[in-house]
């Protein structure tokens, strides 16, 4: 338990947040996020990347805490998140329960939600422990034509609160396609040092949306992330970070855009997803 406190507590980017933790066992953890304007979105809706990020911090914390620091190193296989209802301006928490332990992994159900009790997210996680197995192999990412064109939207949105904590810098977002890079900087880091998931889908999540802002172009539209799914497909490392997104079906205001995390260094994905937005145009 302690080694699984200290994973949540000492991660700079758990910690950059505000994520406190005050309930934690082998089968369940309560976590809370204080309102933070850093976390916000305009009009002080909370980040998507917050309340996914409370969703992979508590499926790790349940998983180490079930399995035990031995099971190491841990990496979210597998995670869906529905966006159910937005928080503005509210403290929110998250409660994750385990629904079954294997041999090597542990799935997790969260829900994230207000004090007043209102679902804002659900999250499924799968979370595997390697008991120090030596990493595989990583494919590479196959990148874009290293095309640079930002649009007017990219500045705006690098400079938002939780994107500019990030560091994420919009390098590209035209022709329904888009390059956002993260740094590997401490607020972007977990305790061991590489980089947070939470971080990693921050990334996914925005990479994602601006794929399809890439498709319609800038306007008075509302938009928001109905959903999002994600793999990470090995503990990041200690790199700067790369999303390539790109948009690959559109049925009205829905956008579904595949997603490569990719470190900047060596090319190779360490997660992968799609980011369902949505742009009422």
């Amino acid at each position: 338990m302690k080694e699984t406190l200290r994973w949540i507590e000492q991660s700079p980017y758990a910690a950059s947040l505000g994520v406190g933790c005050e309930a934690l066992s082998d089968e369940r953890v309560s976590l809370r996020l204080p309102y933070s304007d850093g976390n916000s979105n305009p009009g002080r809706a909370l980040h998507g990347g917050c309340a996914a990020s409370l969703g992979i911090i508590a499926g790790q914390a349940v998983t180490r805490a079930s399995l035990g620091a031995e099971a190491g190193p841990f990496h979210t296989a597998g995670l869906q998140v529905c966006y159910l209802a937005a928080a503005i301006g509210e403290d929110v928490r998250a409660s994750g329960t385990l629904l079954r332990r294997g041999k090597n992994m542990c799935f997790v159900e969260v829900d994230v939600a207000t004090e007043e009790g209102k679902s804002i997210a659900h999250a499924s996680c799968m979370v595997r422990g390697r008991f120090g197995a030596p990493p595989v192999p990583l494919a590479r990412a196959a990148g874009d034509d290293g095309a640079a064109d930002p649009s007017p939207m990219g500045p705006h949105v690098s400079n938002m609160p939780y994107t500019r904590a990030r560091g994420l810098r919009v390098e590209h977002m035209t022709g329904a396609h888009s390059r956002i890079v993260m740094p590997h900087a401490p607020a972007n880091a977990d305790a061991e040092g590489g980089v947070h998931e939470g971080a990693v889908l921050a990334l996914l999540d925005t990479t994602g949306a601006m794929a399809a802002w890439a498709e319609t172009g800038p306007g008075p539209y509302k938009a928001s992330t109905p959903a999002l799914q994600a793999q990470i497909l090995a503990p990041p490392g200690e790199q700067d970070l790369v999303g390539y997104g790109r948009l690959v079906q559109r049925d009205g205001d829905g956008f579904w855009c595949d997603v490569d995390v990719a470190g900047q260094r060596d090319g190779r994905v360490v997660a992968r997803g799609t980011v369902l937005y949505r742009i009422v145009t």
